[in-house]
């Protein structure tokens, strides 16, 4: 096995040394657990320490490879679990103070499927309140900042999921996206992620009174995050397994037809009004030339009407919001989190019903566009920030930085959370001692042709946390 220490190995590496028997669960459990309470105290990723369950979970895990039981493909893997899904006996707080005694009556249907597939859960990650803000930081448990450098943001929602993988305080990170809280961290901490097509990963909270809102439903997605590309798809793999509870679960294949090749990418042209850094959007242009390098053909286009697609997104979903949560959100929410929910919220248009209607059909022509330019270019690669990380909560500058922030920095992030499609994330280099990364999309049900592409990239990039970790010396 690697020489290097436990915490360190992917997700890979130590589901196979546990299954051989060349490491006890709980050995990897423990070193995790040291590693979270050497780590997190500098950045609080982890707020929630659920130690004592995983070394109960590993003593199990060991038993199982005792006796010769069937093992799942995260047998024995440290992972965790952001603060917004239900694990059981846990509060699901999502962010929220009035919430800290929201006990979860049973596992969501992704951590019931971590758990399945053998996986041990040792803490609970940070979210913003209502996980609606792209900074992650709350009055319950506070801020979590980025490892990489405390003054930029460890992004949002996930961001102490992001955080705390980036830091090797679980081998994968869970995480959710509707509006880029998968890849948005993914970004900050240098990780590699999925944001999974809508109905890949089953989605159920028990502890909700109530269910979301249509559109939010349709466009958040479950997925996690990874410091390896081949830890992502292994967890994609497991996050994906049926769960009836979710009747908008769909049977597809993990790996569908293979493509004439070379495979066509398509790399995204910039939109003329969106403000650059030109040494950010360098460092980005140079995945494309590792994806030439590695067989792909590169060709830059045009993709479908970007600025119209953000603010189809923006417009439903903070509609639905005022229709369906805004009352609770400012009773329960805190000043600093209304201030950015209204910067936010001055960016859309509030829909009535039959804009609302309207904007439903919209997406399917838009959807239909996209999809049309992914039959031709089946890979789509394009930035996922075209600035340098934004300051610790940048967005309670007021609204001009918010607009700043999500419809110039995220707009090509979040636009693509109201089609459903999906959308992978993969370091491509480190500019002033700070990640940055790529988005690729593919089509839908596509992730192995997204991740493929990433991994090309990964190849010529490295594994960014191990440069991370070396600043530790």
């Amino acid at each position: 096995m690697t020489k290097q220490p436990i915490w360190q190995w992917s997700a890979v590496e130590t589901a196979t040394a546990v299954s051989k028997g060349k490491v006890s669960a709980v050995e990897v459990t423990r070193a995790h657990i040291a590693r979270m309470k050497a780590a997190n105290p500098a950045v609080n990723a982890v707020v929630v320490d659920l130690s004592a369950q995983a070394v109960k979970a590993a003593q199990a895990a060991d038993r199982a490879v005792q006796k010769g039981s069937a093992l799942g493909p995260l047998h024995g893997v440290p992972v965790t679990v952001k603060i917004n899904v239900d694990v059981k006996g846990q509060a699901n707080s999502n962010g929220v103070v009035a919430l800290k005694d929201n006990i979860a009556p049973d596992d969501s249907a992704v951590v019931r499927n971590l758990r399945q597939a053998g996986a041990i859960i040792i803490g609970m990650t940070n979210t913003p309140e209502f996980s609606l803000r792209g900074f992650t930081d709350n009055p319950l448990h506070g801020l979590t900042l980025n490892p990489w450098d405390h003054a930029i943001t460890c992004g949002g929602s996930s961001g102490g999921a992001g955080a705390a993988t980036a830091l090797g305080i679980g081998a994968i990170g869970h995480g959710n996206d509707i509006g880029g809280s998968l890849r948005w961290p993914a970004h900050c901490n240098g990780l590699a992620t999925i944001r999974p097509t809508q109905g890949r990963i089953p989605a159920f909270n028990p502890s909700a009174t109530s269910e979301r809102p249509m559109l939010a439903q349709m466009m958040s997605a479950q997925g996690p995050l990874a410091r390896e590309v081949r830890d992502v798809r292994l967890a994609l793999e497991v996050m994906s397994a049926r769960d009836a509870r979710d009747p908008f679960w769909a049977p597809a294949p993990l790996k569908g037809p293979k493509l004439k090749t070379p495979i066509k990418v398509g790399l995204a042209r910039i939109p003329e009004d969106m403000d650059v850094d030109p040494k950010v959007i360098a460092l980005q242009r140079k995945a494309a030339d590792y994806l030439s390098d590695a067989g792909y053909a590169v060709k830059e286009i045009e993709v479908p009407d970007l600025n119209g697609l953000w603010q189809l997104w923006c417009n439903v979903l903070i509609t639905e919001t005022q229709v369906m949560g805004e009352a609770v959100m400012r009773q329960l929410g805190s000043k600093d989190f209304i201030k950015s929910l209204e910067g936010i919220a001055a960016l859309a248009k509030i829909l009535d019903l039959p804009g609302f209607m309207a904007a439903m059909a919209e997406r399917t022509t838009r959807l239909r566009a996209w999809m049309a330019m992914l039959e031709e270019y089946p890979v789509v690669l394009t930035p996922t920030t075209p600035r340098q990380t934004p300051l610790v909560n940048a967005d309670l500058g007021g609204n001009a930085a918010v607009r700043e922030i999500f419809f110039n920095d995220m707009r090509f992030i979040s636009a693509l959370n109201v089609l459903g499609l999906p959308a992978a994330v993969v370091p491509v280099g480190v500019l002033n001692d700070r990640p940055v990364g790529v988005q690729i999309v593919a089509s839908r049900f596509r992730e192995d042709l997204a991740l493929d592409a990433a991994a090309a990239i990964e190849k010529r990039v490295g594994v960014l946390a191990r440069s991370l970790w070396g600043r530790e010396g």
